[in-house]
């Protein structure tokens, strides 16, 4: 209870300009020295070694369908320059350097619907691309001096599952739909389109049956460990090594250049001015939607790193945080390089393997929790510094099919769906009852009020999605931020026991406080 009211005063509204974000910095000064201290441990080596290859797959997998999604304009060598050098920035001066920095789904959709408007408009991408970067920029750093991430504290599971089912569908339909293109047109080659489905379903197939390994009685723990840990990696290099074996076999592949340069030869820095000027001034308006965008992704992952159910010590900086956020996405723009925000996988699976658990039995019940987090900044610090060393096997990931990213993309979608409760309240409507799971949700509220309450929720995430699907896609932020006003009003038709349970952050929260008590 006490890291509750912790986590809820860090999002106090100072009333000052720059109060919150001073706060942040007196907050988190004291442990600086610390978090280098605390870094100096075993366990910090094993959890750097996993997030590089998680966070290097992420970076290969998003800008590559950045490249899809923007005529290759913005792809591979963009995301990795971004990720390294916006990763090593925050992990050195963040408020909270536990989250890991990346590309996300939401922001690359945005940036393909902004890349399409373009196009219709016959105004150029880049340019246009940088200056709804750099507004985003300053609105994102306004945000920050006059704390505006306090309005976090209306954002409940409410908005966080509809949010999270978005990114994993993405995931699931842009994979789906660049597989079925293979086998679509007439000059298509069916043994590339057989292939391309080998590829990418077995990618998937590895990835889960690697992940899960942990749960199989097969070799010793150290090895299931890391078989587990380093799932998505190593089925990568498998299913890539087996498309190697088929030279004879046209496949797409990621568009990489030989050397050290951007991915379509342009220079690196954008010319601002090559764009009209009633284009620069209305280019604040996606600009606006892109920094809501930007605000959701970033709080609502930081939201959950500072949950109480990690137990950490140090206090996090969400200010702050969105200051440097706001900082990376001006300085990255005017590289046209991708806008990087908290990753919600890579940044709790960074906790998660640097979590420190007690298993405890209570009425015969074995239960692992999480007594604390080695908390530092030397993680982050070098699992960024290793993906810029990656640049320099560039050429490499070349090699990598396409089939075997959107494989990845289709494992990422389908776990991060088995995590969401709203997904898990949806089979309930074809579960039998009497094998429901007995969650403290289920416990406490009736199915018909259950199902009800799912509604309202897929009804807010099909809008969302045909509006994202439409010629107004660039307007799903504006949804998305209603989604708040629209969870305060359905309140009035539940009762506020009911509410609380679905709400709640962690259906076993109170059980896990018992068990430390």
């Amino acid at each position: 209870m006490a890291d509750k009211k912790k986590a809820l005063k860090e999002l106090e509204w100072s009333g000052k300009l720059f109060g919150g974000f001073l706060a942040d910095i007196r907050r988190k000064a004291p442990h600086y020295i610390s978090d280098f201290k605390d870094g100096m441990h075993s366990s910090v080596a094993g959890a750097t070694l996993f997030l590089f290859f998680a966070a290097l797959a992420n970076a290969i997998a998003f800008g590559a369908l950045t490249g899809v999604l923007t005529g290759n304009e913005i792809g591979i060598i963009e995301m990795i320059v971004i990720s390294a050098v916006g990763g090593i920035i925050f992990a050195l001066f963040s408020g909270q350097p536990l989250t890991i920095l990346g590309g996300t789904g939401p922001i690359v959709i945005f940036t393909g619907l902004l890349y399409t408007i373009c196009q219709q408009m016959n105004i150029p991408f880049l340019a246009t691309y940088a200056w709804v970067g750099i507004w985003s920029g300053i609105i994102l750093m306004i945000s920050a001096f006059t704390d505006a991430s306090v309005l976090m504290k209306y954002f409940t599971r409410f908005t966080d599952e509809i949010f999270a089912a978005l990114i994993s569908v993405i995931f699931i339909v842009e994979a789906v739909s660049e597989i079925t293109k293979s086998f679509k047109g007439e000059s298509s080659d069916i043994s590339g389109a057989f292939l391309t489905l080998i590829l990418a379903l077995g990618t998937f197939m590895l990835s889960r049956t690697f992940k899960n390994f942990t749960k199989t009685p097969y070799l010793r723990s150290g090895i299931r460990n890391f078989i587990s840990d380093f799932g998505p990696a190593l089925a990568i290099l498998l299913m890539t090594a087996i498309a190697l074996n088929f030279p004879q076999v046209t496949l797409n592949t990621p568009k990489v250049p030989d050397t050290i340069g951007t991915t379509s030869g342009r220079p690196w820095m954008v010319d601002l001015f090559n764009l009209p000027t009633w284009a620069i001034f209305a280019s604040i308006g996606p600009a606006l939607l892109a920094s809501i965008l930007l605000f959701l992704d970033q709080n609502i992952t930081t939201r959950l790193v500072n949950s109480p159910d990690y137990k950490l010590k140090k206090g996090g900086g969400y200010h702050l945080d969105m200051a440097l956020v706001g900082l990376l996405v001006l300085m990255s723009s005017l590289f046209a390089l991708p806008w990087i925000v908290a990753a919600t996988v890579h940044s709790l699976n960074h906790l998660k393997s640097l979590a420190k658990t007690k298993v405890l039995e209570i009425e015969g019940i074995k239960k692992e929790i999480i007594t604390g987090i080695r908390e530092n900044r030397l993680s982050a610090l070098a699992i960024h510094f290793m993906i810029a060393g990656s640049i320099f096997f560039l050429p490499y990931f070349g090699y990598i099919p396409m089939a075997v990213l959107f494989g990845l993309f289709l494992y990422m979608g389908f776990a991060s769906l088995g995590g969401n409760q709203f997904f898990e309240r949806l089979m309930l409507w074809v579960t039998d009852p009497r094998l429901s799971p007995q969650t403290n949700y289920i416990k406490t509220v009736p199915l018909r009020t259950i199902h009800k309450f799912t509604l309202i929720q897929l009804a807010c995430f099909v809008i969302l999605w045909f509006l994202k699907a439409s010629k107004f896609g660039i307007l799903f932020p504006l949804f998305i931020a209603a989604l708040v006003p629209i969870n305060l009003f359905i309140k009035r038709y539940f009762s506020e026991e009911h509410m609380e349970a679905l709400l709640a952050e962690n259906d076993d929260e109170d059980d896990d406080e018992h068990l430390l008590d």
